[in-house]
């Protein structure tokens, strides 16, 4: 089934630059087969469910595992039965 998500991470307790953790993030949605769209506060997916919700795992694992204690992520989906959802289909 495909999706459109929203993805913010936020790791808490790392300092006033989170900019490595964040990279790294940016890094392991690159290595999905998504349509990407960065914005400064997340980033917008486009693929399927499936893999949406195994790449935030994957993404949980790795920061963890690269040394970050406690990561909170706030993620949005969107699925459809009447179309495809699509990231281009969002914009205005």
């Amino acid at each position: 089934m495909k999706a459109t998500a929203e993805l913010q991470v936020v790791p808490i307790g790392e300092g006033v630059s989170v900019r490595q953790q964040i990279g790294r993030v940016v890094e392991l949605l690159n290595s999905g087969d998504f349509i990407l769209e960065t914005h400064a506060s997340g980033t917008n997916i486009e693929g399927e469910l499936d893999a949406i919700l195994a790449i935030v795992a994957k993404i949980h694992e790795q920061l963890h595992a690269d040394g970050s204690v406690r990561l909170v992520s706030y993620l949005k989906l969107e699925t459809r039965t009447d179309k495809v959802p699509t990231l281009a289909g969002k914009a205005l």
